[in-house]
């Protein structure tokens, strides 16, 4: 097997998590490892590309409201929408109360129960006011809430790819990055982001706003490992549609979270 360049896994974290025409050289496990350790790289484009949207809004003279729409649309687009769609199979199939496997054929069908519809409505509604407050408190709060939320939102990834957490089916996304990251990797890559965005929003807001954005990145982790334990007990491991779920789930907790005060 060729040796694993760290240019395999920043370009397996924007080929698998984005739309950017970047082309996955490598389909192993050692290029996942890198490409899951690299994801908050991922987050952070795609929380930028969100955040000049909705500043380019705000400067046309759009208003907060239109620019945290902008802020929830670019991170969608720049996904394909496939976080939503996990998050919304992933509902469905918790939601069925059926057993592993029955629930696990849920979440592969193709349209979107009841479950699903509701929980994506809530989220994207909760995302968009939680943004729109940001903004309306001050363009640059709401610019580093896109940031931030993005970067935590592919944290989530790196630490739900940990080694000890199984796939819940052989095949998929979900089976191709299960495990693939050391547990202290991952839980260092966590400390990591945290102390920089702390650092970056203490440099730009004060303070203040320094230890709001790291309470927002430890709880997004610790809503997302909640679901994350949660989802294991009862498929029995992560899916990729999981993975979805994990990313919106911590970036709508950190969205509300520096949308409080």
């Amino acid at each position: 097997m060729p040796r694993t360049s760290p240019l395999d896994g920043v370009r397996f974290a924007f080929g698998t998590l984005t739309v950017l025409p970047v082309r996955v050289t490598r389909w192993d496990r050692e290029a996942a490892r890198g490409g899951m350790l690299c994801a908050p790289l991922a987050g952070l484009a795609v929380g930028a590309a969100a955040a000049a949207a909705g500043l380019a809004l705000l400067f046309l003279g759009a208003g907060a409201p239109l620019a945290a729409v902008a802020g929830v649309a670019v991170p969608a687009a720049l996904t394909r929408g496939l976080h939503l769609d996990g998050l919304a199979d992933t509902a469905d199939g918790l939601g069925s109360g059926k057993p592993a496997e029955d629930a696990l054929r849920i979440m592969k069908q193709s349209d979107i129960g009841p479950f699903g519809v509701i929980t994506l409505v809530l989220v994207l509604l909760a995302q968009v006011a939680a943004l729109a407050r940001a903004y309306e408190a001050s363009w640059t709060r709401g610019a580093c809430a896109a940031v931030v939320c993005a970067a935590v939102a592919r944290l989530a990834l790196t630490q739900a790819a940990r080694a000890g957490v199984p796939a819940a089916r052989p095949e998929g996304l979900g089976a191709a990055v299960a495990g693939v990251v050391p547990a202290r990797a991952a839980f260092g890559a966590a400390a990591a982001v945290t102390a920089v965005v702390a650092v970056a929003a203490g440099a730009l807001l004060g303070p203040a706003e320094a230890a709001r954005t790291a309470l927002a990145v430890l709880l997004s982790l610790a809503a997302a490992e909640v679901l994350l334990r949660h989802c294991t007990r009862r498929f029995g491991g992560v899916t990729g549609d999981v993975f979805g779920g994990l990313a919106e789930t911590a970036a709508t907790t950190s969205l509300l979270v520096l949308a409080l005060g």
